[in-house]
């Protein structure tokens, strides 16, 4: 079987590939023409914080309880510097995004699995639903969704709706005309067309890139998945549908349910986004019922805004990189990364971290997959692994670091995420979870092919300038 790495890469065009274009092009005239660090020079590395704190669904927990904790997860995974060094660090990061114990966590891969719990969530909502998210199609499964809000509005539960402006292209308006009229509040972020910004500025190149669902305040989603089409069956099916002869199976993403206290700081960014979006009034709800303990899992809940300095997720994942012992495992739809991202990495594998990524062997967007693949090489030399994930387009946004710390959220390695897009993700402590997140990781590394250092060096002429073409472009991706 020939090597991706050597044969012909294989594609998809991106339905709204010449819309993003004209959009690019429009931004590139507003902005400079030399390109912005991802990070300010002052932000990295980042300082030191005091002790590292925890609040349970009763509230912040003492100092000693807090390093008993601690102890305990080092006990477990034999882990120093992630717990104890880079968990000061993420603390400073994130002040306002607490450690939170007694959480329930349920890892859902693909579409199938996490529509179906959504669902379930949603048709057994007593209040309120937040919906907020990138993509809302209005195909087969956004008709569904749409449907059964528009039954739980009429029922009395109040549904609350942000969708991208850029995101929801494709869609009709008229599709969100019809949540309106059933009483849906409905919130575009960051609208194309000026005349609809309002009150707002009009910023045409930051998005809302985050998928979040919240249901009474009692239980949440979040990670890569849009409600779209592409979600519609599985990547791991054993009989994927049929178009045109070929199987196309469902794309791979990966998805988190959540239950316990952490869900009232996924609420509350929820709320911050509607009210810096300007959104119409809120009716009078009870968002923020009293929580209690669910489970065992510790959970921080980190949003960034475009309009910050550097991306708080961002910043998180590069000193868990740097603190890393054993091992970091990266899959990521958009590899675009960037030289803090780069450094971080090879980094990691000269002091004998085992890093290893998978990333995708196909796409939706031609320019990123071969923009991420012109690091190939520094990458390769340095000791790293990396994956392309064969038969589906990968979408999810995940790591695993030494055992004990996992990220799942919307925000992809690349500058689009790090500087121009609303992200949200969830940070696990623990080795109960970062177990399942590895075995996650096994099935997809079994289901791609390794790029091995002496074939990538063997592509063709017209893939290096693919890959070059690309790499101009990574900025704006």
């Amino acid at each position: 079987m020939t090597s991706p790495a050597v044969g012909h890469s294989r594609t998809l065009l991106f339905p709204g590939l010449f819309q993003w274009l004209a959009l690019l092009a429009i931004a590139s005239l507003a902005a400079c023409a030399t390109l912005h660090p991802t990070l300010p020079e002052t932000m990295y590395p980042i300082p030191e914080s005091g002790p590292v704190a925890f609040e349970s669904a009763h509230g912040p927990v003492s100092t000693q309880t807090s390093k008993q904790i601690i102890d305990t997860l080092e006990d477990a995974s034999g882990d120093d510097a992630i717990l104890k060094k880079h968990l000061a660090v993420e603390e400073a990061l994130n002040q306002d995004s607490p450690l939170v114990l007694g959480n329930k966590l349920s890892l859902l891969q693909d579409g199938p699995a996490t529509y179906a719990a959504m669902f379930a969530a949603i048709r057994a909502a007593r209040h309120v639903i937040n919906l907020e998210t990138y993509i809302f199609d209005d195909g087969r499964i956004g008709t569904e969704f749409a449907d059964l809000l528009l039954a739980k509005q009429a029922s009395g539960v109040q549904v609350n709706v942000i969708y991208d402006s850029v995101g929801c292209l494709d869609t009709p308006a008229e599709f969100f005309d019809r949540l309106r009229e059933g009483g849906i509040r409905i919130l575009e972020f960051n609208p194309i067309n000026p005349a609809n910004a309002h009150k707002r500025k009009w910023r045409l190149n930051n998005r809302d890139h985050r998928k979040l669902l919240v249901v009474d305040g009692r239980i949440a989603f979040l990670g890569g998945i849009n409600i779209s089409e592409s979600y519609s069956s599985g990547s791991f099916s054993r009989s994927p549908k049929k178009k045109h002869g070929k199987s196309q199976a469902g794309w791979r993403d990966t998805q988190l349910q959540i239950e316990g206290p952490v869900v009232a700081e996924l609420q509350k960014d929820f709320m911050d986004t509607w009210a810096r979006q300007k959104g119409p009034p809120l009716p009078e709800k009870h968002y923020f019922p009293k929580l209690v303990t669910e489970g065992d899992e510790i959970v921080r809940a980190i949003a960034s805004e475009s309009d910050e300095p550097a991306s708080p997720i961002y910043l998180t994942l590069l000193s868990a990189i740097d603190h890393a012992e054993r091992f970091v495992h990266l899959t990521n739809a958009y590899f675009v990364p960037d030289p803090h991202l780069v450094r971080a990495l090879v980094g990691a594998a000269r002091r004998g971290v085992d890093v290893q990524l998978i990333l995708p062997g196909k796409s939706d967007s031609w320019l990123v997959f071969q923009a991420g693949r012109s690091h190939y090489t520094e990458l390769l030399r340095a000791g790293i692994r990396i994956y392309e994930r064969r038969d589906t387009v990968l979408h999810a946004k995940t790591a695993s670091i030494d055992g004990v710390w996992a990220t799942i959220g919307s925000t992809n390695l690349d500058w689009r995420s790090y500087l121009h897009n609303d992200e949200i993700n969830a940070v696990i402590l623990g080795t109960h979870f970062s177990r399942q997140m590895e075995a996650m990781f096994d099935q997809d590394r079994a289901a791609s092919t390794l790029i091995e250092p002496a074939r990538w060096q063997r592509r063709s002429p017209l893939q290096h300038m693919e890959e070059w073409v690309a790499r101009r472009f990574e900025y704006w991706l």
